[in-house]
């Protein structure tokens, strides 16, 4: 399967992948053309945040990012159409 076909990736980062996430992988992704990159973060700098970024550019980057910490609801657009709930993930 080809990355592009992705219609989302979602991924949990870990202390130790925190950082690989947030940069190689969120470029990787966006110049791969995958739509929907959902980052779950504990280690965020703001606190724990479920960041959805869309939209991707070539240049390996998204245009859209909509971070949320977690507890709130994030909204995951078409194909999906559905509300995330946070609430439970762990801190």
């Amino acid at each position: 399967m080809d990355a592009s076909e992705a219609l989302l990736i979602v991924e949990i980062t870990s202390r130790g992948n925190a950082r690989e996430d947030r940069t190689k992988n969120y470029r990787a992704y966006a110049r791969a053309g995958v739509r929907m990159y959902l980052l779950l973060d504990r280690f965020d700098t703001r606190g724990a945040m479920a960041t959805l970024f869309t939209e991707p550019n070539e240049d390996g980057t998204y245009k859209r990012s909509d971070p949320v910490p977690f507890g709130k609801p994030l909204l995951l657009p078409a194909p999906f159409d559905v509300t995330l709930p946070t609430d439970g993930f762990p801190v």
